[in-house]
């Protein structure tokens, strides 16, 4: 399967995006993050159908967010309850999460593993 990987800004009307390979000339905006994600497949379907390509489907697309942004648009994750979860310092991650500090790949790794370790968790919950 054939991944896209797209790197995404925040802007003063919402989120930029652009592909991280030089060779995918795809460029977009959106007011949120779902928006986006639609205007990103568009775009890039556009380009692919142009060039006589296999349409991509949503699950190849790889979206890259800063730690800063990642905080600002899922605030529903408390910052403080994932440090704990993950062995972090609430105070580090906090410097992360508003821009104060920059992890090194290492401690992105780390808490990038806890949100996904997280989000599993979560696929396999039911309510009653």
């Amino acid at each position: 399967m054939k991944r896209y990987t797209f790197i995404v800004e925040k802007t003063d009307t919402g989120y930029s995006a652009f592909a991280a390979d030089d060779k995918v000339p795809v460029v977009t905006t959106g007011a949120d993050m779902p928006q986006l994600r639609k205007n990103i497949l568009d775009a890039l379907n556009t380009w692919l159908d142009i060039k006589h390509m296999k349409p991509a489907v949503e699950k190849e697309l790889i979206i890259r967010l800063d730690l800063a942004q990642f905080f600002e648009y899922y605030k529903v994750i408390n910052s403080s309850a994932l440090a704990e979860r993950i062995g972090i310092s609430q105070s580090l991650l906090s410097q992360y999460a508003n821009g104060i500090k920059n992890p090194s790949d290492k401690q992105v790794n780390r808490i990038l593993t806890g949100i996904k370790a997280l989000g599993q968790e979560l696929t396999y919950l039911e309510l009653i």
